[in-house]
């Protein structure tokens, strides 16, 4: 089993940074990708960022150039470093981890990965 917890969230100007952690423990040592997912409120869960070990990145247009994601591998923990922030921004961010051996996945999709942490609210004020 992999724990993961998030961190960092919480209410910053539009404009504004804010910068994401997610800790991984357990059963950590066949991790492959970790991914950050947000929903808003009434909708679906939508990709963010990912990383594929050992540092291939993953973003949608909708963050692509303001967020940034990274892989501390000493203390197990992914950052989602975000600049630039709009108030479309909003919602509750959450970090995803991928067992498993190989390439072969849809980094995008939230099925592919195997654990997720509780989330942290971003809220981006206008």
């Amino acid at each position: 089993q992999v724990q993961l917890v998030e961190s960092g969230g919480g209410l910053v100007q539009a404009g504004g940074s804010l910068r994401l952690s997610c800790g991984a423990s357990g059963s950590t040592f066949n991790i492959n990708a970790m991914g950050w997912f947000r929903q808003a409120p009434g909708k679906e869960r939508e990709f963010v960022a990912a990383i594929r070990w050992p540092s291939v990145t993953y973003y949608p247009s909708s963050v692509k150039g303001r967020f940034t994601i990274s892989r501390d591998n000493a203390k197990n923990t992914v950052r989602l470093q975000m600049n630039s922030l709009k108030p479309e921004d909003t919602a509750v961010y959450y970090c995803a981890a991928l067992r498993g051996a190989g390439y072969n996945y849809d980094y995008s999709a939230p099925a592919t990965y195997d654990y997720w942490g509780q989330g942290t609210q971003v809220t981006v004020s206008s």
